[in-house]
Parts: C-alpha cells; structure tokens; sequence
C-alpha cells in the first residue's frame, strides 16, 4: 500500500547501532561474501535488514519533485515547462553523445564495501530473497513470506527506474560474488521486454505475497501498491518510446489495461480511493495527517517523513523551497507564464481568449485546482505565526529607474507554486523540519493511468468517465464532458489525458516521464526509431519553447522608495477557503487593473550567460548512455544507439528491439 516508513527505520537503525559491534548489522552488512546468518534468527533481526534496504532505497526522497529510486534528484523536473532555469540537457549550446557525459546513475561495477547504487540494492534484495527461506526456515512462513514479498517490489521498482533511464540492462536476480576472472558474471544488457518480463514477475510475486494493509506499520509496500505500479511499468512499455508498434497494435495497451483495472479493483477493495468532494479538499489531502503518518485512501505509496530538528535528512524539503522571503522562506518556487496558462477555466474548458480567458487577469474564472497550486499577490497563504498570510510579490520603479520590492519578495513571475504547502507550518527554522509525507503514487494517478490505456485503444467513452472521475472530485461542473467536450478520436483522447496529467499531477515529479515516454520534445527522433508522436497528438515541440517570467509591476513611476500601495492593499485578501472567494477575486482583478502591469523581468527564465535561449533536448537524450566508467569496468556491455561506447565508436543497443 505504501513505501517507507522513515520515523520506523530510523528507530530500528538506532537501536542497530546501539548494540555491540558484533551485533553491528550496518558493519556486518559491508561483507558481500556472507551477511551473518544470526541476521535470520529472529524477526526483530531480520526487520532490521528489511528497514535498512528501505532506507538505501528512499532516504533521499525530500521533495515530491525528485525522482529515481536511490539517488532522488530534481533533475528530470527542471526539463518540462513546470519549473525554469537552463538544465544542462536542454542548454542548446552544449551536446552530449559521448561515454564519457553519460549517466552515472547505473553506478559501475559491484565492489566489496557498501555503495548505494542500484545494482548494490538490487544485490541486498537477491540476497534476502535467497536466504530467508534457508536460513531462517524456523521463522513464521506469513513473516517470511511478506518479507520477501517487499524484496521482491524494491527489486522491481529498481530495475524499472534502470529501464527508464538507459533502456535494457543487465538482469541479475542472484548473489554473484565480485570477480576479474569469473565469466559467468559478465551478464549482458538484456532486451527490453525482457527487463519488463522481469519487472512484472517480481511485482506478480510481491503482489501474492504481500498483505492488503500494514495496519500497525503503515508505509510498507502491499499488495495493492505491487499491482499499480504493475501498470505504471505496462503503461511505460506500451507508449511510443520503448513501443514502435504502439499506433498499430493493441497488445501491450490490453495488457497495460488488464493490469490497471485489476490494481483498481484490489485497492478500491482495500479502502482507496479519491479524497474529498471540492478543491479545498483536494489540498488538504496532501497535508491532512501527513504530519503524523497518518494514512490517507488517496496514497498509493507514500514516503513518511518527521520532524526530527536534529536530522532535516528524515524531513521533507519543499515547505521549505517554496516559502517566500516575507513568510520566513528562503524565496519563492516561480510558475512559468506556460503553466500559469495551462490550468482550465472554471467550467473546465481550455483557457483561450474564446473562453475568456485573459492572461493578466489569471486568476479569473480558473480550474478550483489553480488555486490550491498557485499562489499571487493578493491572496491568503497562511503558515502557522499567520504574521502576514496575504502574499504581495510586486515591484516599483521610482523616477530614477531603480527597483523595489514589495516585502523584500523579488519574484519574476505573477504566481508561485502553493501546492501539497502545509498551511499551519512554522517558519521557525525557516520551515526547514516539515514532515509533510510525499505521496509518491496517488489513487488519481492510478485512474489517469487507466484512462491513458483506454484512449490509446480509442475508447474515448471510457476515458472522459475516468476523466470525469478527476474533475468531479474538485468540483468542475458535468456539462460538456466536464469542459472535455466530445473526443473525436484516439490521439485527441491521448491528448486529453496527457492534458490532464499535466493540471492534476503538476509537480508531483511526473511530467518527464510523460514526456520522455510519449517523446513530446520534437518530432525527430533516432534513425530507425518510430516517432512523431507530437504532430500526430496535435502537440507543439517542446523544443524550441521558452519558460518565461514576468514582473507584475505597479504601473507608475513613484518619487520615493516607499511602497505606494501600502494603504491602497491593506483591504485586499483573497482567501481559497472563503464562501465569498469569487468576489474576492472581482475585487482583486480592479485592484489589479488600476494598479499592476506585466513587465518582462531584465533576464528570462532560461538563459545561458546572460543571454535568452530556447530548450534544445537532443534526441539520444530520451535513452541516456552508459558512462565511460561504467563500459570499461563493464567492457561486454554495448552502448545506446546514439551515444559513443568507450572506443568512440557508435552505440549499437536498440532499446526498441
């Protein structure tokens, strides 16, 4: 049902490393030759090595914008138009094709002594999985059996984390013991569909072994969890990267299909489900409980965090990144102007002009969930010492062309990322000790995964009710398909819910995935690589765009520093949660139109040196390439098409077949 339970780990890690040295299961663990088998003997013992793998799997895992098991990193997020700043694989004036820029996720080759890397924890997971029915036959078969069923899940989410990164990959589901000399454990790069093969026999596994609920350790994995993320893998391996044939076979969408409404039906029995019937619901649900572990029917899997002052590793980092400087944050998460006009009208329609939309006027007639995932000057966000919660991000010029701020909050766009905030947080240490859990795999996801599935088979009834479903929750009204209108076909229901994806999982650590499996960044792809999955959807590359920035700036010139709307905003306040709210926005909006214009910021969202450019994601990217390292520690290996080996040869894998 979950993933991790950090607040649990972290006392079984302490009380391991309170005991004798002998009895030290962190040292004990360093020797990949033998793990001592005491560590069988009893359930507390074999616990403590359970825990432990959770911990190299998930402890930094901080921020609902990382992703990639082990390493949890940020990096993929800053690539789509949710967040700003030139990345380095979408800096125009930089290429990569050669082993040596590579990824160095894959981590290199197996040694004698602990490196958290992937084949490190997919070792950790063979070994338990080899042992505990041999050296520990005397423990209870339930515990052994649940056990294994949690290795066999991080062992799967491991290698599909591997698949989506450089494609197949050595499959290794045995201890192999570190040689120079030892043929048997130079194990190629396997096929893709092999790697997948791999990756739904361990979660079919998992799921027979796993129980439906962890009711006095809420956090593990359950059975539940195993089947949905059996379709997020399916889902992968059924879209245009990894599927050539996917605009003219059904058989990987049928069983990506198969696998979602089976996982649906198993959670829905097991208490899951969407939370809540309106918007404030829906932001609630990301932080009700959360703060104490408390389990929520809408979290799927579910990283647990604390509050412990004396280790912010166990805390969750994006209170703390998203808080402005006026609230006790270090400065605001920026919303690009693409995301800001992304969300629907109120009744569910796209924001065009035609529906009237205005893109000064913003926040006007929006989707509920725009709300609860922005915040911009004039409306509540409260934190817990609630010393100011109207937020006023502006800028003023006085007659000498110099620049203030209001409340010291120098931000270069109109409207700030809010989303899964704790609104009773403490700046106290400026916000830096949340314990707000991050739901990695949500209930909504899981729908969004199906609906994807069903317009891929072109089922365009099937996915405006799955859509339906999302958008019912947050209070959109039913008429015209809930603002969908009528799909007229595949691609435009394909469309839909990617569309969707974009407004209900915004910077939940998703949209690459969408994009990297759907290939969205332009139309060229590899040579002999199906694309043109973005003409074909109706799509604009994201190549060639821009995330862009602007000041709202007060419209005159002012003859002195001081703020000249102190006293013209002090009557000002927007608050979500307000029965009067729209009213509050009408009021807003002339406040806004007497006083504010958009002002390019002197630097845009993406530039290199000082200098706009436009994102440039080079094709080979979607599939990254071994690094040198890697390859020469690992000569049998072959490199992906598109990238150098370590010769500087051409890459010969074909992650497609």
């Amino acid at each position: 049902m979950k993933l991790k339970i950090n607040k649990y780990i972290t006392v079984a890690l302490l009380a391991v490393l309170s005991t004798s040295c002998s009895d030290n299961f962190l040292e004990e663990k360093k020797n990949y030759g033998t793990v001592d088998d005491t560590f069988y003997e009893s359930q507390e013992r074999a616990t403590w090595y359970i825990n432990n793998v959770y911990l190299d799997y998930f402890q930094a895992f901080k921020s609902p914008i990382q992703n990639l098991v082990g390493s949890y990193t940020d990096a993929n997020s800053k690539l789509t138009e949710e967040i700003g700043g030139i990345q380095p694989l979408v800096n125009p004036t930089i290429t990569y094709i050669n082993a040596a820029d590579g990824s160095g996720y894959y981590g290199g080759k197996l040694e004698d002594k602990i490196n958290n890397v992937p084949y490190n924890r997919i070792r950790d997971c063979n070994s338990f999985i080899q042992d505990i029915d041999i050296k520990g036959v005397n423990l209870d078969k339930t515990f052994r059996d649940q056990a294994k069923g949690q290795m066999y899940y991080l062992r799967a989410i491991q290698y599909f984390d591997l698949m989506r990164v450089y494609g197949g990959v050595p499959i290794i589901t045995e201890v192999q013991k570190p040689s120079a000399i030892d043929e048997a454990i130079k194990v190629p790069r396997a096929k893709v569909s092999e790697v997948v093969a791999q990756i739904v026999k361990d979660l079919d596994m998992a799921a027979s072994l796993l129980p439906k609920s962890w009711p006095a350790e809420y956090g593990r994995v359950t059975k539940g969890a195993a089947m949905a993320v059996k379709l997020r893998v399916l889902l992968t391996y059924a879209s245009p990267l990894f599927n050539k044939n996917w605009d003219g076979s059904n058989e990987r969408w049928d069983a990506a299909l198969k696998a979602g409404l089976e996982a649906e039906a198993e959670l829905s029995a097991s208490g899951h489900a969407l939370v809540g019937n309106n918007a404030k619901d829906w932001e609630r649900m990301f932080v009700t409980g959360a703060a104490n572990n408390a389990p929520s029917p809408e979290a799927i899997t579910v990283q647990l965090l604390g509050t412990n002052t004396t280790n912010v590793g166990m805390s969750n980092s994006w209170e703390r990144g998203i808080r402005l400087i006026s609230q006790g944050g270090p400065g605001a998460m920026e919303a690009p102007k693409e995301m800001i006009d992304l969300f629907p009208m109120a009744d569910g329609s796209r924001p065009t002009a035609a529906n009237g939309y205005d893109p000064f006027l913003f926040f006007l007639k929006r989707d509920p969930r725009f709300y609860r995932t922005f915040a911009f000057s004039g409306v509540r966000w409260d934190y817990k010492e609630n010393a100011k919660p109207v937020v006023w991000a502006y800028r003023w010029e006085d007659k000498d062309k110099k620049f203030y701020y209001s409340d010291n909050n120098n931000e270069t766009s109109p409207a700030l990322v809010r989303k899964m905030t704790d609104l009773t947080a403490s700046n106290t240490s400026s916000f830096q000790y949340s314990g707000t859990d991050i739901y990695e795999y949500r209930y909504a996801e899981l729908l969004l995964n199906i609906a994807e599935c069903y317009a891929a088979l072109g089922q365009t009834g099937n996915t405006i009710a799955y859509l339906g479903r999302i958008r019912n929750r947050v209070g959109i009204p039913a008429g015209n398909n809930y603002g969908i209108g009528t799909l007229t076909d595949k691609y435009a229901a394909i469309e839909a819910v990617l569309y969707e994806r974009r407004v209900e999982l915004a910077y939940e650590g998703k949209r690459y995935w969408d994009v990297q499996r759907w290939m969205l960044y332009d139309n060229d792809v590899l040579p002999g690589v199906a694309g043109g999955t973005v003409s074909k959807l109706g799509l604009t590359p994201i190549n060639g765009t821009q995330r862009t920035g602007n000041y709202l700036q007060f419209k005159n010139i002012t003859t002195t520093a001081a703020d000249p709307l102190a006293t013209a905003r002090a009557s000002i306040s927007a608050d979500p949660d307000s029965a009067n709210f729209q009213t509050q926005l009408t009021a807003l909006a002339t406040f806004y139109t007497n006083n504010f214009v958009l002002a390019a910021p002197p630097t845009p969202m993406d530039q290199v040196n000082n200098q706009p450019v436009k994102l440039k994601f080079n094709p080979n990217y979607y599939l990254m390439g071994l690094q040198a390292t890697v390859l020469s520690q690992n000569p049998w290996l072959t490199q992906n098409i598109g990238w150098k080996d370590g010769s500087g040869g051409e890459g010969t894998f074909n992650y497609q077949e």
